[in-house]
């Protein structure tokens, strides 16, 4: 199972049945949620909509409850009335808890919490999952803390650490990482800073909250005209060329080579 989906992915409330198809058409793929978004009075007709919505599958993921809640196991039972194939299981902490979906389904394995980031490594190895993705603000209130963010409204060094684990992790099991959300919807600087070094890392997608963060995000993961016209050229120069070689006054290897090789890659999603 490989995760295609991306690079913007929004999310929905899955109470919000009208809003469906517009975050559809707006984003690479919709994240319908069962969870956060979703106040615990509202999470019956949230599972309703869900088993009812005309919405086709092949770019929707839903996100369930965490294992072990009562929600979790009415979560299972309306998925299993769907299509819906790709799901997000939140505050993953367990993989034995991620037994519960059988080989049909596709998972993306939310390290959230204190314990989710500490097992990432045997979350990322499940045979089901195809992604791992991190977030900030759980994981600050499990560890007892009030903000992922320092003054100047970058991330504090727990959670930096948790998003450089996460994302180590799920490509040391060649599986993909998707960066958490950028709750400050006013903040596209912020968010554009942090796109941009998502993509430069290894992220393969970046979760989002708003429409008007979506073409931040998909212009952060496509290469501009200068990067793409250097990893082209690199790679034809290499064809020519036995191991290192001398490019542009840049010493030129493998791993530089894979650099561009992402790049054109990314170019052509």
């Amino acid at each position: 199972m490989v995760f295609e989906l991306g690079p913007a992915l929004l999310f929905c409330p899955a109470d919000r049945s009208e809003r469906f198809e517009k975050a559809l058409e707006r984003a690479d793929a919709v994240i319908l949620d069962l969870e956060d978004a979703v106040a615990p009075a509202d999470k019956d007709a949230a599972r309703r909509n869900v088993i009812d919505t005309a919405v086709g599958a092949e770019r929707v993921i839903v996100r369930v409850n965490a294992p072990g809640t009562s929600d979790f196991a009415r979560d299972l039972a309306a998925l299993a009335d769907t299509d819906f194939r790709t799901v997000m299981v939140a505050k993953a902490e367990n993989p034995a808890s991620l037994d519960a979906f059988d080989e049909r389904f596709s998972l993306i394995a939310l390290c959230e919490t204190a314990r989710g980031v500490a097992a990432a490594d045997r979350l990322a190895a499940h045979d089901r999952v195809v992604a791992l993705m991190w977030g900030a603000e759980d994981l600050v209130a499990s560890l007892g803390g009030t903000s992922s963010r320092d003054a100047s409204g970058r991330y504090r060094d727990v959670a930096r650490y948790a998003r450089s684990r996460v994302l180590v992790e799920a490509g040391a099991q060649g599986k993909a990482a998707i960066d958490a959300v950028h709750i400050d919807i006013e903040d596209t600087e912020g968010l554009e800073r942090e796109a941009a070094d998502a993509v430069a890392s290894g992220f393969h997608a970046t979760a989002c909250i708003h429409p008007g963060q979506v073409p931040i995000i998909r212009q952060a993961y496509l290469p501009d005209a200068a990067i793409s016209s250097w990893a082209e050229a690199v790679l034809a120069a290499a064809e020519g060329e036995r191991g290192v070689f001398r490019f542009r006054g840049q010493m030129v290897d493998e791993p530089v080579l894979r650099h561009a090789r992402a790049v054109i890659a990314r170019a052509g999603r």
